[in-house]
């Protein structure tokens, strides 16, 4: 069996939460089909630079808020990529 292969894994679409750094992405593995994966989480530095990528974690209220007002979004492209179901 062969291992991970990072030249296919390819990220279709990705959504930023600005305020809490969580990102929301759609992404295909070769043939595969594509799928949602939460995180990773991105977090300011003060000097304003991007932190290094940590998990997602636990999700607080403004991460839920912010799914919930992207999610058709997000339900809708994956859904024109994977087809009727």
């Amino acid at each position: 069996m062969a291992g991970y292969d990072p030249e296919k894994d390819k990220k279709i679409k990705e959504w930023k939460n600005e305020e809490t750094g969580l990102i929301i992405s759609i992404h295909q593995y070769g043939e595969g089909e594509p799928k949602v994966q939460l995180g990773p989480r991105i977090l300011k530095k003060k000097d304003g630079t991007d932190r290094a990528p940590s998990k997602a974690g636990r999700l607080s209220i403004e991460d839920i808020m912010w799914l919930y007002d992207i999610i058709d979004e997000v339900k809708d492209d994956l859904s024109d990529m994977v087809g009727p179901g």
